[in-house]
């Protein structure tokens, strides 16, 4: 047997409960850090991207659950270390306020877990899925576990905002308790008896893991899609620690308003998303490639928005441009992610998963480096400028790699490619 609809349903919503943690690590206690605590937005920024560093070993997660067996084990273990990693997070933040070295020291354990659970669990996920997916089925059980965890970072940035305010470290703990206890409840009862109802397809035997690496490195269309992987996100995730602390700092947003405006940011991406399955799939408009293209110049536009609206301040309509600017992230993520699908399986012979592995790790790179670089640069240009236009600077230089990503994408991706692949069966399947 193989997952049912409602089984990789069920497995979506680990993914939804990881979002949920992830995003208030990310979002809510970036903001309070550089804001409420005025402490350099490069601080967060390394937290942060020392909990995307550690993602580097999930190859080895994988591993580990392949030939230990048991993934529900990692799976809920990892969503446990990933849980106490969240509120450790939170507590690490109202320690700074009276104890800026213990929080510095409770905050670089914490994200460090938060690294740890979200590859243990995440990584043991995607590979239960893999492995016990019929294989027409996999690209919508994809989909479907991506829209999945946009949704659970939106409802809970929306959510979760509107409980924070006014502002109390007290209320913050209460809020990220909640949050943490929640989703590991939620993966708990998602994943009970799944494994156990399904027999995974028997891997193939495959050469050494780096042996494998090399061979797909020395693929040149795969080498070029790394390298398009890595600066695409660059640019997507260069934004994530620098827009709420630009709305506190410029729009006056406070703690509550600013973690809605997160929560809006996702719920954009959502929206592009679906529309570019509906629109890829029943309508059969347009290839992958357009849609990536569409995407990133869309993602520039809405940028360059934002930077502009700095100079207008308060009452300024952040809130619609930073939708628009998730509505055309949305469209460039999911048909990026259906890219991945489409070339995996190019090249040579069983190899799919190491290409994959090859360009998770690049994002997760990318995702580091964006946030850090983001913040860092901000940081740098505030001691020169104001922050509007500071905060501008920084968002028109990742409008400009969202252009250079659009050209790569011209480049190595095959105009051909149709967006019915990916998510035909994840439409019928909903």
């Amino acid at each position: 047997m193989t997952l049912s609809w409602l089984q990789i349903v069920r497995l979506g919503l680990v993914q939804m409960a990881l979002g949920a943690i992830v995003v208030l690590t990310t979002s809510t206690l970036n903001r309070l850090m550089v804001v409420e605590l005025v402490l350099p937005a490069v601080l967060p920024g390394a937290l942060v991207a020392l909990h995307y560093g550690i993602q580097i070993t999930r190859p080895q997660w994988g591993y580990k659950s392949d030939t230990g067996g048991k993934r529900t084990r990692w799976i809920i273990g990892g969503m446990a270390i990933l849980a106490l990693g969240g509120l450790s997070a939170a507590y690490g933040v109202v320690l700074m306020e009276t104890q800026r070295g213990l929080g510095l020291i409770v905050s670089i354990l914490a994200y460090a877990a938060i690294g740890v659970g979200v590859g243990a669990s995440g990584t043991s996920l995607l590979a239960l899925l893999a492995t016990a997916t019929a294989p027409r089925r996999r690209p919508a059980a994809a989909t479907i576990t991506w829209l999945m965890m946009i949704f659970g970072i939106a409802m809970t940035a929306g959510v979760s905002g509107q409980f924070l305010d006014p502002y109390s470290p007290d209320r913050l703990m209460a809020v990220v308790a909640v949050v943490t206890l929640g989703a590991f409840a939620l993966t708990c009862l998602a994943v009970i008896g799944i494994e156990r109802s399904v027999v995974a397809r028997a891997e193939e035997a495959s050469a050494p893991f780096l042996d494998g690496l090399r061979e797909v490195w020395a693929e040149p269309k795969a080498r070029l899609f790394t390298l398009f992987v890595f600066l695409s996100m660059t640019a997507y995730f260069m934004q994530e620690l620098i827009l709420e602390p630009y709305s506190g700092l410029v729009f006056g947003f406070t703690p509550g308003q600013s973690t809605t405006l997160s929560g809006a940011q996702n719920g954009g991406v959502f929206l592009g998303m679906v529309v570019v399955g509906v629109a890829g799939t029943a309508l059969r408009l347009l290839s992958l490639r357009a849609w990536v293209i569409i995407g990133c110049l869309g993602s520039a536009a809405a940028l360059i928005g934002i930077s502009a609206l700095g100079q207008v301040g308060p009452g300024a309509p952040l809130l619609p441009a930073v939708v628009t600017m998730g509505f055309f992230n949305g469209m460039f993520a999911v048909a990026a992610i259906g890219s991945m699908m489409a070339l995996a399986g190019e090249g040579r012979d069983a190899r799919e998963g190491t290409r994959m592995g090859l360009w998770g790790a690049a994002q997760a790179i990318a995702a580091g480096f964006g946030g850090l670089a983001g913040a860092a640069l901000a940081d740098l240009a505030r001691t020169v400028m104001t922050d509007p236009a500071a905060f501008g600077a920084v968002f028109t230089f990742e409008a400009l790699l969202y252009l250079a990503s659009a050209v790569m994408a011209l480049r190595v991706m095959e105009g051909k490619v149709s967006m019915a692949p990916v998510t035909r069966a994840a439409v019928a399947g909903e």
